[in-house]
């Protein structure tokens, strides 16, 4: 089932970091090579986000301080780095004011991902986990539900 609504979607791993780095939630729904494991692909995820916004903020030409460059920045600080993409995948970001950080990772023929970051956020994070009397905050949590969120995802996509 994953991979056929992966096909028609472009889905392939999402990301959930709290503003500490921790992972929070990870999903794969397609991945061919699986050379690391979840935690190491996890680290080096946040790694790479982390170095991205340090050197996106360093290099902004508006801003009048630039800061150090490897120096943590609080959430709405710096550069807005929203996408990359490579040949092979794209990567999104959206950043909430709570340092709450979403990643998707699509097929890099994806356009603007914003709309399904915050669709992620304010329909599946916030009304299924945060609003769960269980939940305790900054937790990691586990949730197989979402593979049932993904048709309402991929209506953001269009």
């Amino acid at each position: 089932m994953a991979g056929a609504l992966q096909t028609r979607g472009g889905m392939r791993c999402l990301y959930l970091y709290n503003r500490s780095g921790v992972c929070l939630h990870y999903h794969v729904w397609l991945r061919t090579h699986t050379t690391l494991s979840p935690q190491q692909d996890q680290k080096l995820m946040f790694g790479l986000l982390f170095s991205l916004k340090s050197f996106t903020s360093k290099m902004d030409p508006t801003s009048v301080h630039k800061g150090n460059l490897g120096v943590p920045q609080f959430a709405g600080q710096g550069c807005s780095f929203h996408s990359f993409s490579t040949n092979t995948y794209k990567l999104s970001l959206m950043e909430t004011p709570s340092g709450i950080k979403l990643v998707l990772v699509t097929d890099p023929k994806m356009g603007d991902l914003r709309s399904a970051l915050k669709y992620i956020y304010n329909n599946i994070y916030v009304e299924y986990v945060v609003k769960n009397p269980l939940y305790i905050p900054g937790q990691p949590f586990s949730w197989f539900g979402l593979i049932y969120q993904v048709p309402a995802i991929q209506l953001c996509f269009r």
